[in-house]
């Protein structure tokens, strides 16, 4: 059986977002991230070693919309919890025993080619309407963009950003302050519904808390986002199983959901 997760504020969690969504005081913490020799993310010790469970009785999969030099930073992938896949850059490539998996690169550059409008030509169609972002625009391995934001746009902006660039075959995200621009093509649904079909196994469990994690957990048997999550702004709860808790603690309560998921499927 398959279980697929998205990380960054659904398993792990950085500073930032552990001071924003609080920790209760009896967790403790476990580094999984080092970023230029510095500690970056966490999750609880107890999450992790849930993790390692779950690893062990399971095809475990993180599906991630890091650039996958940016998942390389998760040092516990590298020597505690060793994987078979993971999806990297929003779907963009599969990593199988650690390198792109080149026939999943074939099959994405060709779709590419004929769904979506070049980039320029979609910021082009926002400045047109007076949409004006304020912030530093980044590139993620040529394939999107993203904008680390100083100032957050309206909802009413949000609403209007989000359709204009759906008639240019794009998708948009907002996870913190980093709004994400990305061509349909690239769907972490679709990249893992393609493992799905090479290993013949199912998709029991998945989890994310953005707009981008519902490509893949909504075909997923069960289904987990945290509290916080920006995906709950588009779909109800009656479509996903919340967690009870927020921040890294709702990360370890979907670890427990997804260690139960694997109990009653023996």
């Amino acid at each position: 059986m398959i279980i697929a997760s998205d990380l960054d504020r659904t398993l792990m969690y950085s500073d930032r977002a552990i001071e924003e969504f609080g920790m209760p005081e009896n967790l403790v913490l476990k580094p999984v991230e080092m970023n230029q020799g510095k500690w970056a993310g966490y999750m609880t010790q107890a999450a992790f070693s849930i993790l390692k469970e779950v690893n062990q009785h399971s095809l475990f999969i993180p599906v991630t919309t890091r650039t996958t030099e940016q998942f390389k930073r998760f040092v516990i992938f590298k020597n505690e919890i060793p994987l078979s896949y993971a999806i990297t850059t929003n779907g963009a490539h599969i990593l199988y025993n650690g390198e792109p998996l080149k026939e999943w690169s074939e099959q994405l550059m060709f779709q590419l080619k004929s769904g979506s409008a070049a980039e320029e030509e979609l910021l082009l169609a926002l400045e047109m309407v007076g949409i004006m972002l304020d912030g530093e625009r980044k590139q993620a391995d040529n394939l999107f963009f993203y904008y680390i934001l100083n100032c957050l746009p309206t909802p009413s902006e949000l609403t209007e950003i989000r359709g204009l660039t759906a008639k240019y075959g794009w998708k948009m995200s907002l996870q913190g302050r980093k709004l994400y621009f990305i061509p349909t093509a690239i769907s972490k649904g679709k990249a893992l519904e393609f493992i799905c079909n090479r290993e013949g196994m199912e998709a029991m469990a998945g989890a994310g808390d953005s707009i981008l994690d519902w490509d893949f957990i909504k075909n997923c048997r069960y289904r987990f986002v945290p509290s916080h999550g920006e995906l709950l702004k588009v779909k109800g709860p009656a479509d996903v199983t919340l967690t009870n808790q927020l921040g890294v603690a709702a990360g370890e309560e979907i670890l427990q959901h997804f260690l139960k998921a694997l109990t009653l499927s023996i």
